[in-house]
């Protein structure tokens, strides 16, 4: 889609439709001289209310719009920054739905810093996932806005469509990446195509299985055993400030695919578990952003990547294996498997890469859900400033955390025959699976979301028009910018 701030509203050329801000009340919300006999006598009419993404159409066929879409912004004296992207993500939806491939919007007279959420919410909305649709399918073209000019927009907002665009096609990648096929998207796909993915801004090594092996990696060999596919480890670095002490690790979960292993899931619980990479595709994201974006900051990503498969190789319940640590682990449960990547590949780098601050992102629980619902994560961290830096990126780009306890399960993990469990019972789950992988931190200052809930949703909803969500990616860049700052 381009997406630009257009000149003098009279001056515009046609487009399919026009997108006309409103407050509730219906009272206008846009900056641009505009009026229109047919829009003052819907007005009047009542009809419209200007409700929060509340959406009114009326029709003008020699005007250069030949469509008029009216969008409540909700309160004046509510709106904030989610507010707009849902209004927006409401109009989107509507347009799209028509097939309508051209738009103009007078833009609205909000704060500049609130303004660039009305681009991501444009661009985070204009998504569809259709190569999987059969040739004949209706849907197979997928339904996207190819032009989108804005009138009354700020020379300061404009200057930042291009940041927003570079973020937003990497929530695409995550997104195209999670709502694909599992047997397409496996660790071999991921070993061959992420390196070029990232471009050549990120210095990209990718571990094979005997590198894992000479590193002795026993928690994620053990996971990937049983699978097609060799499972692998991708590093990705992207040093921007080679002066710096800081370096920020990102660790994700990149489990193509979960059956659960021996401890076989049920076929519903099944059915999504192609989302699991969605912690590993997300923190590549983030690296390839910040290099695409040239941020002040030094950040590698470790994507520990193998599918938990189920067969006669597969590893089993109550067999204990050697971390990389050196700590040994007893397996209670194959399907508390992603803790265990986790824990090899952030014991690697904390230790070869040393880094200052370690971020996990993973769909590691279903507790997580339970207790938070899809539409927030949960944050766990030892560190207070890595915490409230990341509760304010949270505020900022609307991807919820919410701050759960590390309290001391800790003598629930303990093992008979090893020096650890992989859980400890269904009470409090996610809580010690944060303190598993607490374990392998090394003491250092360590940030773990459990993004089980958002990472893949049970149907699209706002700004979202997949299941595959891409959320973290504006989460952690965020957070990466300001840090860089």
């Amino acid at each position: 889609m381009k997406i630009a701030a257009a000149s003098a509203f009279d001056k515009r050329k046609s487009a399919d439709v026009l997108i006309v801000p409103f407050w509730e009340g219906a009272k206008s919300a846009f900056k641009e001289n505009f009026s229109s006999v047919a829009l003052e006598d819907l007005l009047d009419s009542g009809d419209f209310k200007g409700k929060l993404g509340e959406v009114a159409i009326f029709y003008a066929a020699k005007a250069k719009e030949p469509r008029c879409l009216l969008l409540g912004l909700g309160k004046k004296e509510n709106v904030s920054s989610e507010s707009l992207r849902k209004a927006f993500a409401a109009a989107i939806k509507w347009i799209r739905e028509k097939k309508l491939k051209a738009v103009h919007l007078l833009f609205p007279d909000i704060e500049e810093e609130m303004a660039p959420s009305i681009l991501e919410s444009v661009l985070l909305s204009n998504y569809a996932f259709t190569s999987l649709k059969g040739e004949s399918s209706d849907d197979k073209s997928p339904r996207l806005i190819e032009t989108f000019l804005m009138f009354g927009i700020s020379s300061q907002t404009a200057s930042q469509i291009d940041h927003y665009q570079t973020i937003a096609e990497s929530v695409s990648l995550v997104r195209d990446l999670v709502n694909g096929n599992a047997d397409d998207v496996t660790p071999e796909m991921f070993a061959k195509e992420i390196p070029a993915m990232l471009g050549k801004k990120v210095k990209t090594v990718v571990f094979d299985r005997k590198d894992l092996e000479k590193e002795g990696m026993g928690l994620l060999l053990a996971v990937g055993q049983g699978a097609r596919y060799e499972p692998c480890m991708i590093q990705a670095s992207y040093r921007g400030n080679p002066q710096a002490k800081e370096h920020i690790l990102l660790v994700g979960k990149g489990i193509t695919y979960d059956t659960g292993g021996l401890c076989l899931k049920s076929a519903d619980n099944m059915l999504t578990m192609k989302c699991d990479m969605a912690g590993a595709a997300t923190m590549l994201a983030v690296v390839k952003v910040a290099a695409a974006l040239g941020l002040k900051i030094n950040v590698t990503a470790l994507a520990p990547i193998a599918e938990n498969a189920i067969g006669s190789k597969s590893f089993k319940q109550g067999d204990v294996y050697r971390s990389f640590s050196g700590k040994t682990v007893e397996i209670l449960n194959t399907d508390a498997e992603g803790r265990l990547v986790l824990a090899d590949a952030i014991a690697y780098g904390v230790k070869n890469l040393k880094p200052t601050l370690v971020i996990d992102a993973a769909t590691l629980t279903g507790a997580i859900v339970v207790a938070l619902g899809e539409e927030m994560s949960g944050l766990f961290s030892n560190d207070e400033s890595a915490a409230k830096d990341l509760e304010r990126a949270s505020q900022r780009t609307g991807e919820s955390l919410w701050r759960m306890p590390l309290y001391d399960y800790k003598d629930s993990l303990r093992s008979d025959i090893a020096d650890l469990a992989n859980m400890g019972g269904r009470e409090a789950g996610s809580i010690k699976a944060a303190l598993f992988l607490q374990e392998f931190t090394g003491g250092v200052p360590w940030a773990h979301i459990d993004m089980a809930g958002p990472a893949f949703l049970s149907k699209p909803k706002g700004y979202f028009p997949t299941k595959g969500t891409g959320w973290g990616v504006r989460l952690l860049v965020d957070f990466l910018e300001q840090r860089a700052k």
